[in-house]
């Protein structure tokens, strides 16, 4: 029987208060849900408002394609999939096997607070279903517990988009908070590889990437748990 994968994305779609766009990263996107159904899983697309998605407008310039990207924009039926992703409030983690958040600057400011989310993210933490995220995503984790009643990266290793890299992207005073500050907040144990490069870091059942380089990757370490 094929594994049954819930991916979530963003609904927010501008940036602070600069008088630009985000939302979703599409190579976050694009390299997971490859990853994921060429291996004959079966992927349902979620987000908070359910419909179509923002997509950050820098990861859908030219100079950032990269062939899984371009391979997602030609695929008729992951198009139609995006189009049309169901609402948060309308999803159970119960119909999945796990559940993976792709980044881009957006899930700082609703996953990070999105009741729905949460809900999703600590009934798999509870059940021992794997989690996945990568770069901007971790943020998602925010308000999230476990099953033992702390924060859901408490003790555990984690990473995700490193402040150094915020920097590199001159958006550390535009965003809500740094991805890497409130993983240690929260008790995670915070690792990172060179800038960019990959590197995603799998504690039991949670998997985290630190930037678009990882989120391929990352899927891969997701669906190892789940084999």
């Amino acid at each position: 029987m094929s594994k049954k994968i819930l991916m979530v994305l963003t609904s927010h779609d501008t940036l602070g208060d600069t008088g630009k766009k985000t939302g979703f990263w599409l190579e976050e996107l694009a390299a997971p849900y490859y990853v994921f159904t060429d291996d004959g899983a079966e992927v349902t697309l979620a987000s908070p408002k359910g419909g179509q998605p923002p997509v950050d407008p820098v990861s859908d310039a030219p100079d950032a394609h990269t062939d899984d990207t371009r391979r997602f924009r030609s695929d008729e039926a992951a198009q139609r999939q995006l189009a049309t992703t169901l609402k948060l409030s309308d999803v159970q983690a119960d119909d999945f096997d796990a559940i993976f958040y792709p980044g881009g600057h957006g899930p700082l400011w609703d996953l990070a607070e999105d009741a729905h989310s949460r809900r999703l993210i600590e009934s798999c933490a509870a059940n021992g279903r794997p989690i996945g995220a990568v770069c901007h995503a971790p943020g998602a984790f925010r308000h999230a517990h476990g099953a033992d009643g702390r924060k859901l990266v408490d003790g555990k290793r984690v990473t995700g988009f490193a402040n150094s890299e915020e920097q590199g992207v001159h958006l550390t005073d535009v965003v809500p908070f740094l991805v890497e500050d409130m993983l240690k907040e929260n008790g995670g144990a915070y690792e990172k590889g060179a800038d960019w490069s990959s590197y995603v870091v799998r504690d039991g059942t949670l998997v985290t990437g630190q930037n678009p380089a990882s989120s391929g990757p990352a899927a891969t370490e997701l669906l190892t748990l789940l084999k």
